[in-house]
This record gives structure tokens, C-alpha cells and sequence, in this order.
């Protein structure tokens, strides 16, 4: 397939990209940027905020769209990319992957939200339900629309492990926002990105996937951990919120305190998703104690 992806240089993309090219894919960059490129990469040059520039990316010849993206945090400005990217592929059957996050769930409790679960988005991505809505919508007019919404993201030090190992070099241990009894449903971004190829290939219109390998981390162990990755001795301790939102802001540092269990079944059962990556205590740290600690589930 010929796919167009935006947000292909990012953290998260970028995996995307690896794998769809290992699968045999051929990848389209949309980006307002060629500099990070290689030479010789098929790109389309526009903007998030132009929707004439993203209408004229999905050109004919493109068999599926993948939106990475980060969103702007304008509500009316990614509706609108919604709106320009889809408008070419309403009626042709041809695929529209669009990145959410469970961060739209809200608060779950201890018992694991699936796909059905009714939305209560935290500030932080308020208004990113209703895009979702949008998005499953365009199903109507024939486009496989598919929302995926990925847990934390980690591996190859990257994501907000990668940032907690930064903050417990530079704080002299580990931090974690809330109380000790936090989880977070976490995926490593290389089976994220397999999942990412299911979707494209697979995923049936009107979809919600939740990319979720391990339901509930708790964020004490994974603080514990990034100690030790800076090179510490696996110590944590409770970062106020209103101290992290001094250095992160307020959204931010709600999120970080934000108790989720949540279950990546779907993809496995209707997919074959099969996360196979370390768990994240693993990727931070080898150290199989505190392995042992996690009380989180496989998908």
C-alpha cells in the first residue's frame, strides 16, 4: 500500500514508519519540514493548520492515511485536517487511522476499561473526543475510519519514561505524580507500531482500538525504575502536583497523576495484536524485582 503518514518523524512515527517499510509499505511524509528526511523520501510538504495543503496530499494514488500527528490544541483547527484529510477518501473504501489516546477515558477506577467505556476526557485532551467522533463518522461515507488509542508509550528511552529517567537525574531520585496506588495502561512503541500496521490492514470501519500491552503499571515501581536507569539506587518519592505543574504546567501534571486500568483485548482477539516487547520496569532496567512488582496485566 501507498500510505500517507503525518507525524512520521516523530517519536512514535518514526517506529510507525519502520515498520510499515519492513512490511513492504510504501510511505508518504507529510511534513512542513523536509530537513529531517532522508534523501530520496516521497514527501508532501504542508501544514496542520492549512486544510488546502492536506486535501491536496491525499491524492488518488494514496491508499491509506495515518494521523500521528500531535494535535495543536485547537479544537477548530484539527477538526478541520480532519475534515480535509477524509473529504478525499469518503467513498473509496480506502483507510483512515487516526491517533487518539486513553488519556480520553479519564479516571477508570481498578476494573479494566475497554473500547465500550464511556469517555471523560481529562483537560488535556478535552475536545479530542468529539474528533474522535468525527473521525468514526466518515465511516458512513466509506472511509475505514479506525480510532486507535494508545497507552503511555515507552522504549528506546523515549517517552514520559524517557522524561521520568530525566527527572530522577536531575532530582536525585525517582518522582511520581498522585498517590502510590497509580497505574498506568502502558504500550512499548514497537508493538505500537505493529499494531499500527494491523489497523491499516485490517481493522474493520467504525473501529476504537486500544493500543494497551500492559493494563496497569504502577507508577511508584516505574519512578523506581527510571531512579535506577539514571543511574540511581530505585528510590521514589511522591511529587506533589503542584510542584510538577510548576515545572510541567497544570494539564500535564494532572495526567501524570491520572489512575487508568485499561485493556488492549480487542486488538489481540480481532487483530492477532501480539505485544511480545519487555514490560517497561524490564526496558528501564533489567531488574527482574521490580518486575515482580507490577501487578498489571498482559493485553
Amino acid at each position: 500500500m501507498k500510505v500517507l503518514v503525518l507525524g512520521s518523524t516523530g517519536y512514535v512515527g518514526s517506529a510507525v514508519v519502520r515498520k510499515l517499510t519492513a512490511d513492504g509499505h510504501r510511505v508518504v511524509h507529510f511534513v512542513r519540514d523536509t530537513g529531517r528526511l532522508p534523501p530520496g523520501a516521497d514527501v508532501r510538504v504542508g501544514d496542520l493548520a492549512d486544510p488546502s495543503s492536506l486535501r491536496a496530499a491525499v491524492t488518488d494514488d494514496i491508499d491509506a492515511v495515518l494521523n500521528l500527528a500531535t494535535p495543536t490544541g485547537d479544537e477548530a483547527v484539527d477538526t478541520a485536517a480532519v475534515d480535509a484529510l477524509t473529504r478525499p477518501l469518503r467513498g473509496s473504501g480506502r483507510a483512515f487511522v487516526y491517533t487518539s489516546g486513553v488519556w480520553v477515558l479519564g479516571a477508570t477506577g481498578d476494573r479494566a476499561a475497554d473500547e465500550a467505556a464511556p469517555v471523560n476526557a481529562i483537560p488535556i485532551v478535552g475536545y479530542r473526543p468529539r474528533i474522535e467522533q468525527r473521525v468514526l463518522a466518515s465511516a458512513e461515507d466509506n472511509v475505514r475510519a479506525v480510532v486507535l488509542r494508545p497507552g503511555i508509550v515507552y522504549g528506546h528511552g523515549g517517552g514520559i519514561p524517557g522524561l521520568m529517567t530525566g527527572w530522577a537525574r536531575e532530582h536525585g531520585t525517582g518522582r511520581y505524580v498522585g498517590p502510590v496506588t497509580t497505574r498506568w495502561p502502558m504500550v512499548h512503541v514497537d508493538d505500537l507500531a505493529e499494531l499500527y500496521a494491523l489497523a491499516l490492514t485490517k481493522a474493520e470501519p467504525g473501529s476504537v482500538l486500544h493500543g494497551v500491552a500492559h493494563e496497569a503499571v504502577p507508577v511508584a515501581a516505574l519512578a523506581a525504575a527510571a531512579d535506577l536507569a539514571a543511574g540511581g539506587t530505585g528510590r521514589a518519592e511522591p511529587w506533589a502536583v503542584e510542584q510538577a505543574a510548576e515545572a510541567v504546567g497544570v494539564p500535564f501534571a494532572e495526567a501524570l497523576a491520572l489512575h487508568q486500568v485499561v485493556s488492549g483485548r480487542r486488538a489481540v482477539t480481532e487483530l492477532g495484536w501480539n505485544p511480545t516487547r519487555p514490560h517497561p520496569l524490564t526496558d528501564l532496567t533489567d531488574t527482574t524485582d521490580l518486575v515482580d512488582a507490577t501487578g498489571g496485566d498482559r493485553a
